[in-house]
C-alpha cells in the first residue's frame, strides 16, 4: 500500500510505450548454448547495452542477450526472466541492471530480489548493478526523496546479499559517492550515464565483476 503522497520521488511513468531493446529468439538460444550472459534492464541498459556487449566480448569472450525497457521497474523484468527460463533455460550468469525505477515504490523491490534468486537457484551467479537516482532538474524535495529511496533500494540489495552468496552487487552507487564533485561528468541528468565517460565507467564495473569471477 503506497502512503498518501507516495514516497516523495513522484510517480512511475507509464513505461510500456517507451523504448525497448530485446534480443531475437535465435540470439537468446545461442547465448544459452554458449553459457553467456542474460541482461535485464531499464533505460540505462537500453542506452548502454551495445557498448557493454562489445566490452564483454572483447575482454571475456562472453555473449550477451538482452531484455531492456525504458521506465520499467524490477517486477516486470523478473516476469521476463521467468518466461526466458521456461522457454530457453538459463545460462549460469544473469545480470540485473534494474532498480532505478523502483525508487517510486521502494518496499516492492526486496520481494523481486527474492524472485530472481529463486529463479536463478544457488548454482548461478546473479550480478546486480545497484542504483543512483538524484535527478538534477527536480525540486530539492524530490532530490532528497530520490537519495533516500536510492539508499532504501541499495540497502535491500545489501541485505539480500547476506542470504544469497551467489548474489554479486556491482557498486555503481559507491563509485559515484566516491566522486561527489564529478557526478555530472558521469550522469547527464542524475540518473542516466553520459556518453562515453559515464557509460564506459559503469560498463567497466560490470565487466570487471564478470571477468574476476
Amino acid at each position: 500500500m503506497v502512503p498518501p503522497g507516495g514516497y516523495g520521488s513522484g510517480s512511475l511513468t507509464p513505461w510500456r510505450s517507451l523504448t525497448r531493446s530485446i534480443s531475437p529468439a535465435a540470439q537468446i538460444q545461442d547465448v544459452v548454448e554458449a553459457d553467456g550472459l542474460f541482461l535485464f534492464g531499464d533505460s540505462i541498459a537500453v542506452q548502454d547495452e551495445d557498448a557493454l556487449a562489445f566490452d564483454l566480448w572483447r575482454r571475456t569472450s562472453t555473449t550477451l542477450a538482452v531484455d531492456a525497457w525504458a521506465g520499467r521497474p524490477t517486477g516486470p523484468a523478473v516476469d521476463v526472466l521467468a518466461r526466458w527460463a521456461k522457454t530457453y533455460g538459463l545460462p549460469h550468469r544473469i545480470l540485473m541492471a534494474t532498480g532505478t525505477n523502483d525508487v517510486f515504490t521502494p518496499p516492492l523491490f526486496g520481494g523481486q530480489i527474492d524472485r530472481v534468486m529463486r529463479l536463478a537457484g544457488p548454482s548461478r551467479a546473479v550480478y546486480w548493478v545497484n542504483v543512483h537516482v538524484g535527478r538534477f532538474k527536480d525540486s530539492t524535495a524530490i532530490q532528497t526523496a530520490d537519495q533516500r529511496n536510492t539508499k532504501w533500494i541499495n540497502l535491500q540489495l545489501d541485505t539480500a546479499r547476506k542470504r544469497y552468496p551467489n548474489l554479486v552487487i556491482i557498486r555503481w552507487a559507491e563509485f559515484l559517492a566516491a566522486r561527489p564533485d564529478q557526478v555530472r561528468t558521469y550522469l547527464r541528468d542524475g540518473v542516466h550515464t553520459t556518453i562515453p565517460v559515464g557509460q564506459d565507467a559503469r560498463n567497466a564495473l560490470i565487466v570487471d565483476a564478470i571477468a574476476s569471477a
